[in-house]
């Protein structure tokens, strides 16, 4: 039997689509594949401006997203055997767009489905998993495999070309900078899990595909991006509702929170950065053994709340 494999989608630049190309492209004579895009009623911009760049945080650290237009009725209408679903966080949570789709009715297309999650980020992504993984138990979907392709370069570097990248919407290389993104040897390379993917199907051994994922390089994760999580998500929950006390999006009322936001973000990349690495390096030593199991965890399936 041909597998009906529904690849459901939002990408503001492109980069999530050509993943899930390459993730699909060894099996496209095997299995019925379909698309779907996610597509907000107002679509945002790209390249973004500072301001509305950052005014998007609130509601989307506190699910409060802007809508999403229905998937066509015949995406609706068909009987999916597996879901493939690629999202990119932002502020560490799921995209508006995704955080919407997975909270409106049409997200019904999950009941009763195995899903595996695709993720194409510059680095972080635990948490904004923790809560796809929690909208997709509610919506009795069986989460299969996840899959995380994420930019390898240093830190800073990996943020100097993702503000390029989105305030002035150039990806290419530039000075002494690289390309923006994850990188194209590590999209081509993705076509390695299609195989997997499939055979897993085919053999009815879904439960097991994680484990063959993570053996094919999967997940990438140190212990050090842990803490960095659970540092980062307390602080935007923080200004997310210190600015949304001031306004609903687009408020000028709470322009300048949003700006404070902004320019304290900037410090904290730029200035205390090398100290906040520091500090979690000796946290890494004290509570190695801790951090290990919770690499563990995240490089799994299972959800249990409040983990971040």
């Amino acid at each position: 039997m041909r597998p009906r494999i529904l690849v459901l989608y939002y990408s503001q630049t492109g980069q999530l689509r050509r993943i899930l190309d390459s993730i699909v492209s060894d099996i496209k004579d095997k299995a019925d594949i379909e698309y779907a895009c996610i597509e907000p009623v107002t679509p945002f911009p790209f390249p973004w401006t500072p301001l509305k760049f950052f005014d998007a945080m609130p509601e989307t650290v506190v699910h409060t997203p802007s809508p999403v237009k229905p998937l066509a009725a015949e995406v609706t209408g068909k009987n999916y055997d597996l879901i493939i679903f690629g999202y990119q966080p932002w502020f560490l949570n799921p995209s508006q767009p995704v955080t919407a789709f997975l909270q409106a009715e049409f997200a019904n297309i999950f009941k009763g489905k195995p899903v595996i999650t695709v993720i194409g980020c510059r680095n972080m992504w635990l948490h904004s998993q923790e809560k796809v993984k929690a909208y997709l138990a509610g919506l009795d979907a069986q989460l299969v495999g996840n899959i995380v392709l994420a930019d390898t370069n240093p830190n800073l570097v990996s943020t100097l070309t993702v503000i390029r990248w989105a305030f002035k919407g150039q990806k290419e290389a530039s000075g002494l900078l690289p390309a923006a993104g994850v990188q194209d040897e590590d999209i081509a390379a993705a076509n390695r899990f299609g195989k997997t993917i499939y055979q897993h199907f085919v053999d009815d051994n879904l439960f097991d595909l994680q484990r063959s994922l993570l053996a094919q390089g999967a997940i990438a994760l140190k212990p050090g991006l842990v803490i960095l999580e659970q540092r980062g998500i307390k602080n935007f929950r923080f200004w997310g509702k210190y600015i949304l006390a001031k306004g609903g999006p687009g408020d000028p009322a709470r322009a300048g929170r949003v700006k404070m936001f902004q320019n304290l973000l900037t410090v904290a990349i730029f200035i205390l950065s090398p100290i906040s690495n520091l500090t979690a390096l000796i946290k890494l030593a004290i509570k190695r053994n801790s951090l290990l199991k919770d690499v563990e965890y995240f490089r799994q399936l299972d959800y249990q709340e409040g983990r971040l």
